[in-house]
This record gives C-alpha cells, sequence and structure tokens, in this order.
C-alpha cells in the first residue's frame, strides 16, 4: 500500500536506526558525485525524486534473509560495499527494493562522505582518494559545469580544507550534513551566517531552502509491500529494475546465494575470489560473472544459464558445500593460464578459462599441478588448446552456454587420460567452432598486428618451446623507434619504399616473444648487432636461437628488412600449418 510522504531526515533517521535496510538482492552502490549533486539540486527545487518500493519484513522472517546497511563514507578503494548488518531476535525491517541508489546517494551527501580516484594518479597513491563532503555555495547560482548539468544550486564535493574559509573573510560554503544539526529555521541560520562572516538575504535564502527541503518537504513517496513470500518479492524486484541500469544476474544469483547459504556470505567470497584473481602480476579482469558461472559448471547443473529457475535451494547448497574446492580450482586455473603468458590484456576471451577449470576440478588435480613435472605434457596440451582457441574467430562469441555444455561433457566422458584434446575438438567441430584453419584464415593470422588481441596466442603458438613462466613480451625485431621517417632516409632507405617500411614495422613477420630483461636490454639496437652480444654463452646456443625464431637471414642495417619480413613470413606460414593443421 501507499504510504504518506515524509521528509528526507525522517527516512535517513530509519536508515541509521537499522529501520530501514538494503536485501542482498541489491547492487552495489555506483552513482557519480555528480548524480548525487544533482539529485540534491533537484530536492532543492522541489522536484519529484521517484517514487521507492519499500518491503516490510516481519520479525518472523527477518532471520531468514540477510540484510546490508546504508553506506554513509563510501571510499572507491577501501570502503566501497555496504556491510552486513545483523537483525536482532524479535526484530522486523523495511528493505529498500527500489531506491537504494537514491537514498545512499541522499545519505553520503547528509551523513557521510565520498572518496574517488583522481585523474591521473596510480590507485596505490595515498592522497589519490582525497574525502570529500558535499557542500552547498552561499555565495550564488550555479556555476558553469553545474549550468552543463542542469543544475541552479551550486553543490560541490570539496575537501574540508577546500571548503575552510580564509580567517576574517566570509565562508560561502556550507556543509550540507550541517542543516541537520540546525536547532530551527530562523535564529540558528542567522546565527551560522553570523560566524561565517556572511549577511544579507540571500545566504539566509538558501540555508532556510536546504532546511525546507531536506527537513520539512514530504519528498519521500513510497510503497510498502507487505507480503512475505520471498519469490514474490523477487520478481517484483526484478520488474521494477528492469528499466535503468539493468541488474545483471550474477547479481541475482549473488544476492540468492547469500540468502540461501548456511555458512558463507556467498557475496563477500566471491568479491573476495575476484580481487584475489585479479591482483597478481598476471593483472587479469575477471568478473564476479565468471566466477558464478564456473560455480553453475563445476556443480554440474544441467543449465548453466544465469536464470532465477536455475538458482534453486538445491543448487545453491551444492555450491555452497563445494565452494572451498571451487575457489582453489579458480586459483589453480588462473595460475595455470599465467604460467603459459597470458594477461588481463592478452586473455582476450576469460571463457576460455572455464574448460580449463572443469578439467581441473573434475580430475582433482593436485595443488602443485602448475609447477610439476609430472603434469608437464598435460599443461603443453592445455596450452595448445587453449592459444588455438583464441586465434580462431567466432569461438568465444555467440552460443556460449552451448559450447560451455559440450565442453564439459567432453571432459566428464573421456576418463583420466589426461586433457581430452581431441574429444574437445571433435565436440567443438560439432557445433560449428572447428579449430581447424583454413587458407584464408592462416592469411589473416600472418596479417595480424602488434599489441592486436590475437597476437600474443600466435607467437605463443608458433614457438611453444618458450618458458612463459617468465615474463615474455611481444618485441619487435627491428626496433620500432627507427622507422621514423627521418632515420629511415639517413639509414639510405629509398624515399619510395619508406612508407612501406613503417607500414610493416608492426607487422607479425617484424615480432617476436622476448624475455623481459633481453627486451629491455635489446632496445633500439639493431637485430644482426643485438645477436652477437653477450646474450648466447657459445655460437651454437646463437644459432639454435636464431634457428627456432626464424630469424636466418638477418640483414646488418635496415636496408634489408623488406626482404627479410617476406622472408619471414613465409617461414612463418610453414610453421602455422605445421602447429595447426591448415585445411
Amino acid at each position: 500500500m501507499f504510504q504518506p510522504a515524509v521528509p528526507v531526515n525522517k527516512v535517513l533517521e530509519g536508515v541509521h536506526d537499522r529501520t530501514y535496510v538494503l536485501p542482498a538482492i541489491q547492487r552495489e552502490f555506483v552513482w557519480s558525485p555528480d548524480q548525487i549533486r544533482a539529485l540534491f539540486d533537484s530536492v532543492m527545487r522541489g522536484y519529484p525524486i521517484g517514487s521507492f518500493l519499500f518491503w516490510k519484513v516481519d520479525a518472523a522472517h527477518a532471520g531468514d534473509f540477510t540484510f546490508y546497511e546504508f553506506i554513509s563514507d563510501y571510499h572507491e578503494k577501501n570502503h566501497p560495499y555496504a556491510p552486513v548488518t545483523h537483525i536482532p531476535a524479535g526484530h522486523g525491517v523495511t528493505a529498500i527494493l527500489d531506491g537504494q541508489q537514491r537514498l545512499t546517494a541522499l545519505n553520503i551527501g547528509l551523513y557521510g562522505s565520498h572518496a574517488e580516484r583522481q585523474p591521473r594518479k596510480w590507485w596505490n597513491n595515498p592522497d589519490a582518494f582525497p574525502t570529500k563532503r558535499l557542500y552547498l555555495s552561499l555565495g550564488g547560482a550555479a556555476e558553469d559545469d553545474e549550468t552543463e548539468l542542469d543544475m541552479v544550486y551550486n553543490f560541490r564535493f570539496l575537501t574540508d580544507l577546500e571548503a575552510k574559509g580564509a580567517p576574517d573573510e566570509p565562508n560561502y560554503w556550507f556543509r550540507v550534513g550541517d542543516v541537520l544539526k540546525l536547532a530551527n529555521a530562523g535564529p540558528a541560520i542567522m546565527a551560522t551566517l553570523e560566524q561565517r562572516n556572511l549577511a544579507g538575504t540571500d545566504p539566509f535564502q538558501l540555508v532556510y531552502d536546504l532546511y525546507h527541503a531536506v527537513r520539512e518537504r514530504p519528498t519521500i513517496n513510497a510503497y510498502l509491500e507487505e507480503s512475505q513470500d520471498a519469490n514474490k518479492v523477487l520478481q517484483i524486484f526484478v520488474r521494477v529494475n528492469s528499466g535503468g541500469t539493468t541488474l545483471s544476474y550474477s547479481d541475482l544469483l549473488l544476492s540468492m546465494a547469500t540468502n540461501q547459504w548456511k555458512e558463507l556470505d556467498a557475496r563477500d567470497q566471491v568479491r573476495t575470489l575476484v580481487q584475489e584473481l585479479n591482483n597478481t602480476p598476471a593483472t587479469f579482469t575477471f568478473s564476479k560473472d565468471l566466477i558464478l558461472k564456473v560455480g553453475l559448471i563445476l556443480i554440474d547443473v544441467p543449465d548453466i544459464g544465469f536464470k532465477v529457475s536455475n538458482f534453486t535451494q538445491a543448487n545453491m547448497a551444492a555450491m555452497e558445500k563445494d565452494w572451498m574446492a571451487i575457489r582453489s580450482t579458480l586459483i589453480r586455473s588462473a595460475d595455470l593460464v599465467a604460467s603459459f603468458g597470458f594477461t588481463g590484456r592478452t586473455l582476450t576471451a576469460d571463457s576460455a578459462l572455464i574448460p580449463i577449470a572443469y578439467y581441473l576440478h573434475h580430475h582433482k588435480t593436485a595443488p602443485n599441478y602448475v609447477t610439476s613435472s609430472a603434469g608437464a605434457t598435460d599443461r603443453a596440451t592445455i596450452r595448445l588448446w587453449l592459444t588455438r582457441s583464441l586465434m580462431k574467430r567466432g569461438i568465444w562469441g555467440s552460443g556460449l552456454d552451448t559450447l560451455l555444455n559440450r565442453l564439459r561433457e567432453a571432459v566428464r566422458d573421456a576418463g583420466h587420460d589426461g586433457f581430452p584434446i581431441q574429444a574437445i575438438e571433435a565436440a567443438m567441430a560439432a557445433i560449428g567452432k572447428s579449430l581447424m584453419f583454413e587458407d584464408a584464415e592462416i592469411a589473416e593470422l600472418l596479417d595480424l598486428r602488434y599489441g592486436g588481441p590475437r597476437t600474443y596466442p600466435v607467437l605463443a603458438n608458433l614457438y611453444p618451446g618458450l618458458d612463459l613462466t617468465k615474463s615474455f613480451h611481444e618485441d619487435h625485431i627491428f626496433p620500432r623507434s627507427r622507422f621514423t621517417r627521418t632515420r629511415l632516409a639517413a639509414a639510405g632507405v629509398d624515399t619510395a619504399q619508406i612508407d612501406e617500411f613503417i607500414a610493416k614495422a608492426d607487422g607479425l613477420p617484424n615480432l617476436q616473444l622476448l624475455a623481459g630483461s633481453p627486451n629491455i636490454e635489446k632496445q633500439a639496437i639493431l637485430p644482426a648487432a643485438w645477436l652477437q652480444g653477450p646474450h648466447f654463452a657459445s655460437p651454437e646456443q646463437r644459432a639454435t636461437y636464431v634457428s627456432e625464431n626464424d630469424l636466418q637471414g638477418i640483414p646488418d642495417d635496415i636496408t634489408g628488412f623488406l626482404e627479410f619480413f617476406d622472408q619471414r613470413r613465409d617461414l612463418l606460414e610453414q610453421r602455422l600449418r605445421a602447429v595447426l593443421g591448415a585445411l
């Protein structure tokens, strides 16, 4: 039923005494400072800010669910998530089904602070996240940037130092939260203006308007849902949130898992795992969507789609029971892929990790699988399959759930004789995702360029003997810095050929994988000179390196680059056909 409208401060009082809480189905706070400022401008102007949807949870049912507090002091790095709140036995609550972002924004503006990373500052810089509070300027109308936001009032997020006025000078910045401390809308306002050395009717009117907007005007309009049927409430929530920023299925799964797991907090477990997987030298960018998809697959749920019907109590119980094994498998899988030299930039399809994780989980691989000598052949087979799948267009795009189901079946049915690459590739070919390469595809691979999404897996597949557990980088054989018009002309390159030199500098035939230290040492040295340097213990080792990397016929200077480029392209084509099994 609809509730009588109430002022903002009355609802926020309920937020702080835990009358109003957030259900687990709510997403994290995502509003920007500009959105918060614009909301307060709307409140000040008496504009509608949308209706709210509340859910009254009786005392008898409140203990069945997990609830969260509202964030007051948002910090993008240290405190981006709402903390869990504990509801005392015998107490009911009102959960916010629609309006979380707006109420959190109002709460931050009136009770808290906001800290986000500043432009051009590193994440680990302690000065990158200054704590700012919301202030209202008592010195006039909105400035230019507020006008661009269609704002009338000049709200700003400032540090306390930025807002502090000079001694004996008028202090125009009024902290918005201080309006809650005013004893009344008359003498108390006059007293605070006097302390700020402000006179005149305009500053008084601005503070009075803020007081009226926050503490007197009935702004919050809400519908109260009183049903205790959690399924009905979830359906209402999904319907209401189908507009605006759509709630992802992974958010729903996290919410339902949080409510149905008995011992662990699903949301905290997934968040922590995502951070652990990504905060490594490989700098992966795995998401909670991937984590939850892996969870569904590893517990062998038949339908792995992100559908509400798949998030049953039985499935969630199975996931919680197996969570520690799932977690270990994901960490091991990420470590394995990192040992192949992949990073967040070069692993262009995160879903490629899933079949690997299922294989490691299904076969109960040992904790030392990634480094054990016994698993070397198996790891090489996985690496071959992974790089091929990332080189081929269209593998990890449409029809992903169908592909993952087929690969799971192939692993499950293949027994325990190592990574079943033949069964897996047969299953892929059966649904039109063959890893065989036609002539046109080989030609396309040979035209790849430096930094492209498929360049690293091609180079890794071309030279499988490299120990990619070390730090390897895509490196130019003829240094990129040499390919300027001035330097090419000075080196004696024909003017008519300079454009072709520059166009081919970033081409695949001029690229190799080079270990981190040699890469740094090589830098702008021409390849013939570098090959004669102190990097090799003997002439035989140098000759082996040249042969293994298709560097035969390296010219002494850059004028022979085009001939070398064409010759190495032919060698790469032969090698690609051999390793890929081109049709």
